[in-house]
């Protein structure tokens, strides 16, 4: 039973393939070029000789026109047709001379084909379009209305054309992006008109359309679309003080300006407004407001209101001033992260400043100096009367090297005990400072 269905697949298979064999290609689009000519090659996938066909080229869209029927050696043309297409056996391509409106269109073309030893036909069919086109100029862009445009309120239509083309399709580009529909954004079938319903604040930019057809395509010179919108975003900021939130806290004394900020077009008109116990009071009108700290006696809150005089909208934003002494920290509360990094540095800094003080000091005490010679060989260290006293006064340096590990220290005061003390590894310094005695200290005594 297995082999049974396995031969049956593939007696299906075979039947499959010998009966969905393209004997023949044809490219089923081509694009020509208006005065051009063109030829409809037919690419055969069989040896042509020995074999018998006969067939016919047909024009079936927009009308349908008979156009040459052929054998394998045989031609017989529509001689009513204007353009006579030209047929070279036994290669069935048809050949266009001239390429115009009229031949624009569909094409079909039917074929029967007997092969040696075999006399039932093979009917292969095969349609292709052909469209004829003229190269397209550089497309113009207009606007309409030409004035500028106000967000939420005006429409605007943009149209893209061409003095010469056909089959011209356009593309929209704004700000070296393609323009896709939306909402607020429909096109024309060819996409040649492009309406945008209504204007908004992203519409603004440069606009710019490219007209192509199958052969050509040409990009167009750009033009800005301007649009009033806003305010949006408003905000106030100063240079002076510390700002946190809608709060802002100044040096008493200081002189600070605040600035009003907002996106808009046109720029806004401001008005800056304060709030006191009896109400409300218009300080001034412009985006820069001036104010000296000392004039405050507490804190006072204050309003920035922005106004658009072509769209008619409006926007306002609160903030609080307080007088207080910022002091040096004033850069670490406006600049938290700076200063967690500075101390921090600060800190790791002196971790190793402090271990490496250690190791220097663990170093010296277990690795003490060797010897150095007294600063006077010649002289010796005792000396006796009163004769030799001034030539004792001086400085004099004494090391001792080897012996034991002890922190006795030598006295400054007796030299005579420098042999008690010559095994310590410490270095001394002694300044012997000897004065001899004067007749006039001797009466003082």
């Amino acid at each position: 039973e297995c082999v049974g269905v396995t031969m049956f697949l593939l007696m299906c298979t075979l039947f499959l393939g010998v009966d969905g064999m393209e004997y023949i290609s044809l490219e089923p689009t081509q694009h020509g070029k208006y005065g051009d000519s063109m030829l409809l090659r037919v690419e055969p996938h069989f040896d042509v000789k020995n074999v018998k066909f006969q067939g016919a080229w047909y024009k079936t869209k927009p009308t349908y026109t008979l156009l040459v029927t052929f054998t394998e050696s045989n031609a017989i043309l529509n001689m009513r047709l204007r353009n006579k297409p030209v047929l070279k056996l036994p290669d069935v391509s048809l050949d266009i001379e001239h390429l115009d409106e009229d031949a624009e269109g569909e094409y079909k073309l039917e074929i029967n084909i007997i092969f040696p030893g075999s006399s039932t036909p093979v009917a292969v069919t095969k349609i292709v379009t052909i469209t004829v086109s003229v190269p397209v100029s550089k497309p113009v862009l207009s606007k309409s209305p030409g004035a500028d445009l106000i967000e939420e309120r005006d429409n605007v239509t943009l149209t893209c054309s061409v003095e010469t083309g056909t089959n011209v399709q356009y593309e929209w580009i704004k700000n070296n992006m393609a323009v896709v529909p939306s909402e607020r954004h429909t096109f024309s079938q060819d996409h040649g008109t492009l309406v945008i319903s209504p204007v908004s604040k992203d519409d603004r930019g440069r606009y710019t359309c490219e007209a192509k057809n199958h052969i050509s395509h040409e990009l167009s010179e750009g033009t800005a679309l301007s649009v009033y919108y806003g305010p949006y975003n408003l905000e106030v900021n100063s240079e002076q003080g510390l700002k946190t939130g809608g709060v802002f806290t100044v040096n008493p004394g200081e002189l600070v300006f605040f600035d009003c900020l907002a996106d808009s077009n046109p720029p806004n008109s401001c008005v800056w407004i304060s709030k006191t116990s009896n109400g409300t009071e218009i300080i001034m009108t412009g985006t820069r407001f001036e104010v000296t700290s000392y004039e405050l006696a507490q804190a006072k809150e204050f309003w920035c209101r922005a106004f658009n005089n072509v769209t008619k909208k409006q926007d306002e934003t609160k903030f609080s001033l307080v007088v207080a002494r910022l002091g040096k920290g004033r850069e670490k509360h406006i600049q938290e992260g700076g200063a967690l990094s500075s101390l921090t540095f600060i800190t790791i800094s002196s971790v190793v400043i402090i271990v490496c003080m250690m190791f220097v000091l663990i170093r010296k005490s277990c690795h003490p100096r060797r010897s150095m010679k007294p600063m006077t060989e010649q002289r010796g260290l005792h000396r006796s009367g009163h004769e030799d006293a001034t030539e004792d006064f001086g400085i004099y340096e004494f090391v001792s090297v080897p012996g034991k590990m002890e922190s006795t220290q030598a006295s400054c005061r007796s030299l005579a005990r420098l042999d008690s003390v010559k095994d310590l590894h410490t270095t001394i310094y002694d300044v012997i400072r000897h004065v001899p005695e004067t007749p006039t200290l001797s009466l003082l005594k």
